[in-house]
């Protein structure tokens, strides 16, 4: 065992005896480790990595000259493909570890699969090629010591598992289709260098030279690590996240492979300093008997309660058995794992910044889709149209200042103002009772179970209109009036003055 793992061989015993049976379960632990170092660079000094054309040695060598240059491997790909056969642009992808390999898996309805084959980029066979399984139904439910708690059905919601690594497979082999298009593995994000008609990227390989390359635009979706996303947003570029650990595993004693489980929590809150966690369990069928299981919680980016996803995955395997009990022949397949990044915007529009001259983010690190249910890859999908037909007219018209691309974005109205629910999610142990979070989501199920399908539908895939909104709001006051006073805690007068300027934006808001 390497150093690594002989560190938290005492401090996370269940951890440790997970991975130590995994083939690559040093890589992961490594990985793992790097995305828990994203919280002590926020404390850190801004180190900025968008430097004036006037820094660039001069003794670097341009080795390769693009119009689009993607730094991050894994949603990049979808858009990439597009751009490559849409648009005939050529592009380079590099990541620091291996192009087309995710670290999460993802859930969609095959309805919103089907944007990718509408937009060129796959045919139906391909999506249907990357569906997993396809569940009957779904469900969510949050725990009511009773037992009591309310059980809502939803259809067509988050039904389908997608072989993650297939679908970006398909991407890449698009990408390489065309000549003169490169996909490179193993490079670490350096530093940009800004001119007035392109921008240099410096990269570094494994032996640590640094190479240079030349594009018109660079496209950062470097995920929630991102030191660009960190420096425009000045070391604070998310006001919420939501830290997911969990596996790909079989030999469950008790799992319905018909069924996926949306949310569901198992108990009350932790209590205590750097505990405030109302932890909550996601499962879904998967590929044969595999089973994916994820834990997770909704927290604010600044709050003392434990992020880290090895504390997390310590937690994960301890109290898995609360959720669904491994039997005899229960074997770990993959660890999942990541932190969802969230921004609350407080203006009538998007107040995050994605986007400097010839510089645009997307994906986890442009930060603009919502963490309840959709993440990066549904926003992605749901916006692939315009993200890559705007762009491209972008490039065509040489409009690649901040001005211009920061209006090429997946921001929603809708999603920003949805977005702000999350906070009643944010389990405080100083304010709320310890089955606060879920006392007030058993009366949103209880509310949505008495409306019409399409409002559960819309609230999980994030398309409900803001009368709909209002009616559930309503609602939700009359049946449980503490929400009032947590609403005072939660969002104060800052955070429901940012509340309402997402919903009057969202009122005026021309539909796209």
């Amino acid at each position: 065992m390497t150093l690594l793992f002989d560190s938290i061989k005492l401090t996370h015993p269940n951890l440790y005896s997970a991975f130590s049976s995994l083939e690559d379960g040093e890589l992961h632990l490594n990985r793992i480790t790097e995305l828990d170092s994203y919280w002590n660079r926020l404390k850190q000094p801004l180190q900025p990595v968008i430097l004036p054309s006037g820094k660039l040695p001069k003794d670097a060598v341009i080795i390769g000259e693009y119009d689009l240059i993607y730094a991050g491997g894994t949603l990049s790909l979808l858009h990439a493909a597009v751009m490559v056969g849409k648009y005939s642009r050529k592009v380079m992808i590099f990541d620091r570890q291996t192009p087309a390999k995710s670290t999460r898996d993802w859930n969609i309805s095959r309805q919103e699969l089907l944007n990718l084959s509408a937009i060129g980029l796959f045919t139906e066979s391909d999506i249907d090629s990357i569906i997993l399984r396809q569940y009957k139904t779904g469900w969510v439910e949050f725990y009511k010591p009773d037992g009591q708690q309310k059980r809502l059905v939803i259809e067509n919601v988050l039904d389908c598992a997608v072989d993650t690594d297939k679908l970006l497979g398909l991407a890449k082999e698009k990408v390489l289709a065309a000549s003169g298009n490169d996909i490179i593995a193993w490079c670490t994000f350096i530093c940009c260098y800004q001119f007035d008609d392109h921008i240099v990227v410096q990269v570094e390989d494994r032996q640590g030279n640094a190479l240079y390359y030349r594009a018109k635009v660079l496209v950062d979706v470097m995920g929630i690590l991102s030191p660009i996303a960190i420096e425009l947003n000045d070391g604070v570029p998310q006001t919420h996240v939501c830290p997911t650990v969990g596996t790909i595993a079989s030999g469950f004693e008790d799992v319905d492979f018909d069924t996926g489980e949306i949310l569901a929590t198992t108990g009350p809150a932790e209590t205590g300093f750097g505990k405030g966690r109302q932890l909550i369990w996601e499962g879904f069928p998967a590929e044969g008997r595999k089973y994916i299981t994820y834990l997770f919680f909704y927290d604010e980016a600044d709050s003392p309660n434990d992020k880290s996803l090895l504390g997390l995955f310590e937690t994960y395997f301890k109290t898995l058995s609360e959720y669904k009990k491994p039997g005899v022949d229960f074997v770990i397949h993959r660890p999942v794992y990541g932190i969802i990044p969230a921004y609350c915007h407080d203006g009538f529009d998007r107040t995050r910044e994605i986007a400097a001259d010839h510089i645009i983010l997307f994906g986890d690190a442009a930060s603009l889709s919502s963490p309840l249910t959709f993440c990066g890859f549904g926003s992605l999908v749901r916006n692939l149209h315009h993200l890559t037909a705007d762009l491209d007219r972008a490039i065509s018209d040489n409009n690649l200042s901040k001005k211009h691309l920061e209006k090429i974005s997946a921001y929603e109205p809708n999603v920003a103002s949805m977005a702000n629910l999350m906070k009643y999610m944010c389990f405080n142990s100083a304010t709320d009772e310890p089955n606060f979070v879920n006392d007030l989501m058993n009366e949103v199920m209880i509310v949505l179970d008495e409306l019409p399908q399409h409002y559960r539908q819309a609230m999980f895939r994030d398309e409900m209109k803001i009368e709909e909104l209002a009616v559930v709001m309503l609602r939700i006051g009359w049946r449980y009036p503490k929400v009032l006073m947590a609403t005072w805690e939660k969002l104060g007068i800052e955070g429901a003055l940012g509340f309402f300027k997402n919903i009057a934006g969202w009122a005026f808001s021309p539909v796209r």
